[in-house]
């Protein structure tokens, strides 16, 4: 998994904040008892997921996956299990 970049992405970055300040206005609403701004907060969350979906489909997302490199995976996944059965 150390080679992995997954969520290491401009989009991911840029969702992932977004929501992030869209919970912590809600939370301070949360605790002020003030229900527009909870929903004010929950707004901000759902606008980072959508701003995140528009930016990976600009390309600055995790490139999908080929045919190709999914069967070299599955395979390298098969062989380090028949490896580590056979210890």
């Amino acid at each position: 998994m150390a080679d992995s970049s997954h969520g290491h992405t401009p989009a991911a970055w840029t969702g992932v904040t977004i929501a992030f300040i869209g919970f912590c206005i809600g939370s301070v609403y949360l605790v002020m008892a003030e229900p527009f701004g909870v929903i004010a907060g929950m707004v901000v969350v759902v606008l980072g997921g959508v701003v995140g979906m528009i930016m990976r489909s600009m390309g600055m997302g995790q490139p999908k996956e080929t045919a190709e490199q999914l069967a070299a995976r599955e395979a390298a996944g098969a062989r380090e299990t028949a490896a580590a059965a056979g210890r």
